[in-house]
């Protein structure tokens, strides 16, 4: 089974298509959607889209890491990374 791949473009025009908005208003939607949640993660706010996730940035700090081929080991550095916790109603639509 291969699972299509939704692009902002498919949801750009699913909100075309279901709430009558035009093609360019709907890239707008999406656009300011992403970037608000960009610049508020890189904040280091928490995002939470009620029903469907939480998105939390966290700090990792600096450690050494080794390849594990050849043993060698080496910086790996500081940085932010975002978890993702799908909420109670996303998970109980994954479980059926």
């Amino acid at each position: 089974m291969t699972a299509k791949t939704i692009t902002r473009a498919d949801i750009a025009e699913a909100i075309y298509r279901d709430l009558g908005f035009s093609h360019s208003e709907s890239f707008k939607f999406i656009e300011q959607i992403i970037q608000h949640t960009i610049t508020a993660l890189a904040n280091g706010e928490e995002v939470k889209i009620a029903k469907f996730a939480t998105f939390t940035p966290h700090a990792k700090h600096q450690r050494i890491g080794r390849n594990p081929k050849t043993g060698e080991t080496h910086p790996i550095c500081s940085r932010t990374v975002v978890s993702f916790k799908a909420s109670n109603s996303l998970k109980g639509v994954l479980a059926d």
